[in-house]
């Protein structure tokens, strides 16, 4: 069988990583903003909420459906919803096309259930950790992940300022990543917070990507944003 993740390997490991937040586009126009995006992307990053896990309602797999219609680039789902929905979300968003389905390790509890799903439909593993979360926490499920995403403000709500803790705690898991002995590429990431002033920071603490918001879909020119991005 082909595997569906060695797409994460193919990769650029030798500059930042481009992931763009779907949350960020045009939603009106999102079929224009993503043929926009598409000579600069690396992922596509869709945020799924569910109003308790996270203060908003956010994308659903008919949209991830018609973005899969639209877009050959990955497409990275960021569940942000109760353990009781978890299993049931990763199965729909991967009908709807996912590459990647990242889920909390808040959600601890059906963790286990939801690594071996995943690994069952072929599609990678990710977890997300909110900015209060400590991190010593991930590190056993390390081995398993392809993607390990470190929230740098609080969840669900835009326009925050970066936590001051933000770029200690991707240094600490950056460590951890490289001494857990994994068989595969684990990508660091950072979300939340990204503006022109931190992801010189981020980067320099050891995200390989960056979830991409106003930064890029604002900026008045992609291209030379992107040149930016790329050269950190």
């Amino acid at each position: 069988m082909t595997d569906k993740t060695a797409w994460i390997d193919a990769l650029p490991s030798d500059r930042l990583i481009c992931e763009y937040s779907v949350w960020s586009a045009d939603l009106v126009r999102l079929a224009d903003d993503m043929a926009r995006i598409d000579p600069h992307a690396d992922i596509l990053h869709i945020d799924v909420a569910d109003g308790h896990f996270a203060p908003a309602f956010l994308f659903f797999p008919d949209l991830v459906a018609a973005i899969r219609k639209v877009s050959k680039k990955p497409i990275h789902i960021h569940l942000m919803i109760a353990d009781s929905i978890v299993l049931s979300q990763i199965e729909q968003f991967a009908e709807a096309g996912a590459d990647l389905i990242s889920f909390h390790l808040e959600n601890e509890a059906v963790a286990e259930a939801a690594l071996a799903r995943l690994d069952e439909l072929g599609v990678a593993a990710g977890m997300v950790l909110r900015v209060e979360t400590p991190v010593a926490g991930i590190e056993r499920f390390l081995p398993r992940l392809r993607f390990v995403t470190l929230l740098g403000t609080a969840i669900g709500v835009k326009g925050q300022g970066l936590d001051p803790t933000a770029c200690d705690r991707l240094a600490q898991v950056k460590r951890m990543i490289e001494a857990c002995g994994a068989p595969h590429r684990i990508v660091l990431a950072a979300d939340g917070g990204i503006r022109e002033t931190t992801v010189p920071q981020l980067r320099a603490a050891g995200a390989e990507t960056v979830v991409l918001g106003s930064l890029a879909f604002g900026a008045p020119d992609l291209a030379a944003r992107t040149a930016w991005l790329h050269g950190l």
